[in-house]
């Protein structure tokens, strides 16, 4: 009994204490900030909605559509800032005055609006040469946004196979073709790019006068005009039905045309290519065990707003039924949604969205249905059929979900700056008193995840995975708001959930598509079946088995017969090294005669096959570490050696080469350089009245803010797992380089970490983890999408990741140089360094000058910015090129605002030298960082002590290879 008083004694001691939401010197000031910390969250997130499109809908919804027609020539703007238009006689074979816009700067015009209310926009544009992405421009009306997203307008360039013949490799394997732009003179409506929204923007204008400007983000166009106004969408089936007997169009007979799917006349995107398809003996045309390029789209057609159009010719005027031999095998749960347009309309009303089902075989989907399909009426000729993707009904449900998934980050966010990102479990945070809104936020946002599904389920007709996502998450919800004393030990689960929900958004945004062939046919014509029947396809999987015991599947394309030719391995994906042989085949080998065999390798093996004399004459994407290594071993040449090095080096900053660099002597050249940037969530600095950090010093008060908030600093981490050699640390780097240290003294032969600098460096380094208790382990990627590191260091691929795999943040973040020390003369040094991948001829390689040759060309401007174009326009943005050619990274489709940011920060890039014994550096480097961390060891005594192991290393090394130590 005595034991359970003192119990209740020592807890009635705690609360009185230790209050629960004591936080601060005072109780009631850490209520009073927890308070307004709710309050500012919420002002984030209503400014958010407040400035969206649906917002501004809504806003004007009982303004009338007036019928005027409002023209303004793109010729007569009135002012231009940052840019210089040109005006322009003649272009795409049409004359007249138009305007010819840069990627970056503005343009505005002046323009009287007789009838105030909501109008549509359309350009008529043509899509100027320039890095092979789509255009990118912001509407700004009266100098203001309108909303949001009218900050990211798409313009789409127009694409088509280079050929119209599909060409084969010496093997007989058909050669994906490559893509090319065939500009034109397009109209379009301002619309969502995201898709959430099937009808075009509407806008709104009060009488009088007004200015349009556009703000140029990215690509260069022409203007011909800009139009307001009113689009009215196409009409329902039953009137155009009418209206075909009112006009006495009869149904045509015995006609079935079919067009291939990979004959794709024009498509929106260099990544519509034909691709193949073995799977089944259907598919035209068809070879058991050669690669035929037969159908489209696929997994590459998944983006709302892409579209492809093929022509076809109708044999006579009159009533064809349309259908279309599709798989949709990617996205199960949910269907796929399609717009179709003949002649650059949408015939009608139910064309808008065309469903295709989820199904792992080949469906031929006629348009209606089988037993009642829809008629077309087509005069005689040719046409243009045009499909585009669409979300559909889905469009707003997703929306919805985005909305909520925003709300429900922000409620963590709040709940974040509570507890710390590990809650006490036993502590009662009262957090239903301390954030007031929570049980309702909780409840609000289960019964819309839960009303979600249920649309879900009704318009798909089944429960699936997607489903169950938004279930789950809705039940912990509600189960939340249920019980507000358990939300702190149920944290990490609810993170998890709301993850889950981000990646719903993403899976059911892609509306992938495989096409194989499309159909016109009369009414009183068999349409052909979709499926081989049950004996072709066993032929064809037995059939299979055998010849793949014949067929070489590691070379790629063409097989090298000439006199002189090389042997090339590359160790990334089948994908980059198609598109690399595609570039050899058709530009490298005609341009100097040298064929090249081409082989996809794990790189893993190319020591072994080097020793064993069975290694390539060429390796490309070996990482930073290997050209020395293989160098000093004599099993690398020397690239110095070749008369026109020089010349071949100055494309790249001094930094790329310093890698590759050993006793005078250069065994690489650099393919990609990846260095750091600071990324940074825009709208949670603005809510904590934060800038980006340009100094250390501004970091560092930076932090505790973050922390008071329960969010973190990140500091780049060295990949530990799956590398044979563990990199110096970047943070390190980073503050060593700005210190003007450096990581060896006398040419490689000893270490120089011990010295003042280094040590001075190292310090900083370790007191962010000792004295402002900053995260050694975390994941950045997650942790920057729900704002618990809405600032962190992070090489500058990280904006690939971004821009794909996090929709929900968009426009809300950006990437600008890291902080830097500030100098004597008030400059900011902001020295990083990098990483990268390398080409290396190996010693054994028989003919060196034809392998030089082909060394020299990758490395070439053109070379690298055919490649980057075209593996960004096969992959889209997320695989979008690090390239070390200077030249060649102005040439890729990267924001004009965005380049600068990365030029800026790539002036203060410095390589990380490779010497013998190496390899010890970044290992001994995280065991003294660990040794202060863990054991709480003086900085100094800890580095000196790994130094001397890191010194002795490079000692036994140099010792080995015979170098003297000395200058």
């Amino acid at each position: 009994m005595t034991v359970a008083w003192l119990i209740v004694i020592a807890m009635l001691i705690s609360i009185l204490v230790f209050p629960a939401y004591q936080s601060d010197a005072s109780g009631t000031k850490a209520a009073t900030n927890i308070e307004a910390d709710s309050k500012s969250g919420q002002n984030s997130l209503t400014n958010v909605s407040e400035n969206s499109y649906e917002h501004y809908l809504q806003q004007y919804e009982d303004e009338e559509r007036p019928n005027e027609e409002i023209v303004i020539r793109g010729a007569d703007f009135t002012s231009a800032n940052e840019m210089n238009p040109e005006i322009g006689g003649e272009l795409g074979g049409i004359s007249g005055d138009f305007v010819k816009t840069a990627e970056s700067g503005s343009i505005g015009w002046e323009l009287e609006v007789p009838t105030p209310g909501l109008y549509h926009i359309a350009i008529n544009y043509f899509p100027i040469e320039g890095k092979s992405s789509a255009i990118e421009r912001e509407l700004l009306i009266d100098g203001e946004l309108p909303f949001t997203s009218a900050r990211n307008l798409i313009f789409n360039r127009v694409w088509k196979n280079e050929s119209d013949q599909i060409m084969q490799d010496n093997r007989g394997n058909e050669l994906r073709p490559r893509q090319v732009e065939s500009p034109m003179w397009q109209e379009t409506l301002l619309r969502d790019t995201e898709g959430y929204f099937e009808e075009p923007y509407l806008f709104y204008f009060t009488a009088g006068k007004h200015t349009l400007t556009l703000v140029s983000s990215r690509e260069p166009m022409a203007i011909d005009y800009i139009k307001l106004y009113r689009y009215d969408g196409p009409d329902a089936y039953e009137e155009v039905k009418a209206d075909y007997a009112s006009k006495g169009y009869n149904e045509t007979s015995g006609h079935l045309i079919k067009v291939q799917g990979e004959n794709a006349a024009y498509k929106s995107s260099p990544t519509l290519y034909p691709i193949p398809d073995r799977s089944s003996p259907s598919t035209e045309p068809y070879d058991v065990s050669k690669i035929r390029m037969n159908t489209i789209g696929g997994n590459n057609w998944r983006v709302p707003g892409q579209w492809i159009g093929w022509e076809i010719e109708a044999p006579e005027d009159g009533l064809y039924r349309i259908a279309i031999k599709n798989r949709q095998e990617l996205l199960r749960g949910i269907y796929s949604t399609r717009s179709l347009w003949i002649d650059g309309k949408i015939p009608f009303q139910e064309m808008t969205q065309i469903p295709f089902y989820y199904d792992s075989d080949w469906q031929m989907n006629v348009l209606g249905s089988e037993e009642e399909p829809y008629l077309f009426y087509l005069t005689k000729g040719k046409h243009e059929l045009k499909l585009e993707i669409s979300l559909g009904a889905i469009a707003p449900l997703i929306r919805q979900v985005e909305a909520s998934l925003l709300e429900i980050n922000a409620m963590y966010r709040k709940i974040l700056m509570i507890t710390g990102n590990v809650p006490d479990p036993y502590r009662d945070y009262q957090l239903d008193k301390q954030i007031p809104d929570m049980v309702e936020v909780f409840q609000k946002q289960s019964d819309i995840l839960y009303a979600v599904s249920e649309e879900l389920v009704r318009l798909t007709g089944e429960k699936s995975d997607k489903t169950a996502v938004l279930n789950k998450t809705a039940y912990q919800l509600a189960d939340l708001a249920k019980k507000p004393e358990s939300v702190q030990k149920r944290l990490a689960q609810f993170k998890i959930n709301v993850g889950s929900v981000g990646a719903w958004i993403l899976q059911v945004r892609e509306q992938p598509l495989e096409i194989d062939y499309l159909v016109l046919a009369s009414s009183d014509v068999k349409l052909p079946k979709a499926n081989a029947s049950f004996g072709k396809k066993t032929v064809h999987e037995v059939s299979s088995f055998f010849h793949s015991f014949i067929e070489d599947y590691d070379t790629i394309g063409n097989t090298a017969d000439d006199k002189q030719s090389i042997t090339v391995w590359v160790g990334t994906g089948r994908d980059q090294a198609q598109v690399l042989k595609a570039m050899i085949d058709d530009t490298f080998t005609p341009l100097t005669g040298i064929g090249v065999n081409l082989k996809l390798v794990n790189q893993d093996v190319l020591l072994r096959a080097s020793l064993a004399g069975e290694g390539p004459d060429v390796a490309m994407q070996v990482g930073n570490d290997v050209p020395v290594n293989f160098g000093m071993r004599n099993a690398a040449e020397d690239l110095t050696k070749f008369p026109d090095y020089e010349a071949v080096v100055k494309q790249f900053r001094d930094s790329a080469t310093v890698p590759y660099k050993f006793e005078n002597q250069v065994f690489g050249l650099p393919e990609q350089q990846i260095f750091n940037m600071l990324f940074y969530r825009k709208d949670i600095l603005e809510e904590l009245n934060l800038d980006p950090p340009q100094t250390w010093e501004d970091v560092y008060a930076m932090i505790p803010v973050l922390q008071k908030n329960h969010m973190d600093f990140a500091l780049p981490i060295a990949q530990a797992t799956g590398v044979p050699v563990l990199e110096a640390n970047r943070a390190y780097a980073m503050l060593l380089y700005q210190m003007n240290g450096s990581f060896y003294l006398k040419n490689g032969a000893k270490s120089g970490l011990d010295t003042e600098t280094g040590l001075g460096a190292f310090k900083k380094w370790t007191d962010f983890y000792t004295s402002y208790k900053l995260p050694l382990i975390f994941d950045f990627p997650m942790r920057f999408r729900t704002g618990e590191m809405p600032v962190g260091i992070q090489d500058y691929t990280f904006y690939n990741y971004l821009t794909v795999s996090a929709p929900e943040i968009k426009g809300l973040w950006e990437f600008v140089p890291v902080p830097g020390m500030v100098q004597p003369d008030g400059t900011i040094r902001r020295d990083v360094a990098s990483s990268g991948t390398a080409a290396i001829m190996l010693k054994q390689a028989k003919d060196k000058d034809a392998a030089w040759e082909f060394m020299k060309w990758w490395v070439s401007k053109d070379a690298q910015v055919r490649f980057g174009r075209e593996m960004e326009g096969l992959m889209g943005a997320a695989a979008r090129y690090p390239t070390a050619n200077i030249e060649a990274l102005k040439e890729l489709p990267w924001p004009a605002r965005d380049y600068l940011n990365l030029e800026e920060q790539w002036q203060w890039v410095q390589g990380v030298p490779e010497v013998p014994g190496g390899y010890f550096t970044g290992r001994h480097l995280d065991n003294a960082l660990r040794e202060v961390i863990n054991n709480g060891t003086n900085t100094a005594d800890a580095l000196y002590d790994y130094v001397q192991e890191i010194d002795y290393e490079i000692a036994e090394k140099r010792n080995e290879f015979n170098l003297d130590g000395k200058d």
